[in-house]
């Protein structure tokens, strides 16, 4: 099996107009991504999806490939990326979405509730991103372990469900002494194994339950197992491990879970150290932004620059793209309509680009003036990278 390694994705455009497929470079420099090589076929649990649009790491782990999602704003579900920690449970969980319980704890009346009682509640639709704590992981130069994510460890989602703070009030609001919300999955953990090394269990602060919800319905449609149906945890801004699948728990604690992937798991911490209670969690997401598709119009050096940009809890206010390595930047424009403050926005800058090879990067600001850097200092785990030269891309002009 060969793998192919280059700097940045390269795109070739040729004299024609046409864009070609991805060039290989022979030598790696620093931030080279490894490639894959040879396609591996999709796992049985999600054959459902576009083969062509994902690169397939491993059975749990599925990756959008950069150009893929189109310019909607909303990522189709069928390339949408997949990050499991445990092994999905079987399908009979989706079987009867309805009847999946949840037990809220930590309110004044606590008890159980089914989807089917969670529907008599209330609704509501939140557009907001899904992003892998390693997205970008690929561009560090230390070989952090885990998946090497590039940029489609990430897709904007439109989720449907009942609020969480509603939920809250139905049961006659907070104990006393609420200080997380913590969320439990469903998944099965297998015999002889002490549940909590490996079971996925998040606290976040309190706070977040004012915009979280608990969706049933992805994109319009159940969610799918594959992404946490039949009844999935979304907390707007966060990152991904923290949006709980398959939710059998809503825990309002004192402390935070004393789950290893809580205490040690999704920690930042320096290269070489190990995790830690008293380390940052991975909790808030940040401004982010990447190319998409450099295209031109045939027989000329005409390029239409596509992106997506978001900033994490706040609005993305604007996105510059740069086409000489960051020398100089031009304001792009955001197209189709404003989703919210924690949805992505595409947008797209026209630029004429002489024959040769330009570096094309984005760079998004939010509604605070918090800008992606330049760089990103490395951290073991290889969490959170938003630099923007890393996630830059080469494109030749023929």
């Amino acid at each position: 099996m060969h793998n192919a390694v280059l700097h940045r994705r390269h795109f070739i455009i040729g004299a024609a107009g046409t864009a070609g497929a991805v060039a290989t470079v022979g030598m790696a420099g620093p931030g080279s991504v490894a490639l894959a090589q040879d396609a591996k076929p999709l796992p049985d649990y999600v054959a459902w999806k576009d083969a062509d649009a994902v690169i397939v790491h491993s059975n749990n782990t599925l990756e959008m490939k950069r150009g893929q999602g189109g310019t909607s704003g909303i990522t189709p579900a069928d390339q949408l990326y997949i990050r499991n920690n445990v092994t999905a449970p079987g399908e009979e969980i989706v079987a009867d979405p309805d009847a999946w319980s949840v037990s809220v704890e930590g309110v004044r009346n606590p008890r159980g509730m089914t989807v089917g009682e969670l529907k008599k509640l209330g609704v509501d639709t939140v557009a907001a991103v899904l992003q892998c704590s390693g997205n970008g992981r690929a561009f560090f130069d230390h070989e952090a372990s885990g998946t090497q994510w590039t940029v489609g460890a990430a897709g904007n989602v439109l989720w449907s469900g009942v609020p969480v703070r509603v939920v809250v009030e139905e049961l006659g609001g907070l104990a006393d002494g609420a200080k997380f919300m913590t969320g439990t999955g469903g998944e099965t953990i297998p015999e002889g194994i002490d549940p909590k090394t490996v079971m996925v269990e998040r606290s976040v602060p309190v706070e977040a339950m004012e915009n979280a919800i608990l969706a049933w319905e992805m994109n319009g449609a159940p969610v799918p197992l594959a992404h946490g149906g039949p009844l999935r945890l979304v907390i707007p801004g966060y990152f991904g491990v923290n949006n709980v699948k398959y939710i059998k728990t809503l825990a309002f604690t004192e402390q935070e879970s004393d789950a290893k992937i809580q205490q040690s798991g999704y920690r930042v911490r320096p290269v070489g150290v190990k995790g830690a209670p008293d380390q940052p969690s991975m909790w808030e997401m940040g401004v982010k932004s990447w190319v998409t598709h450099p295209l031109m119009e045939a027989g000329t050096g005409r390029v239409q620059i596509h992106g997506v940009a978001f900033g994490g809890t706040n609005p993305v206010e604007k996105v510059e793209v740069s086409t000489d390595g960051g020398q100089s930047w031009q304001e792009a424009r955001f197209i189709g309509p404003d989703l919210g403050r924690y949805a992505w926005r595409p947008f797209v800058l026209a630029a004429e680009l002489a024959p040769g090879t330009h570096t094309i990067a984005s760079r998004a600001t939010d509604s605070q003036g918090n800008a992606q850097p330049e760089e990103f200092e490395p951290n073991e785990r290889g969490y959170g990278h938003n630099g923007w030269r890393d996630h830059a891309v080469d494109v030749t002009v023929g």
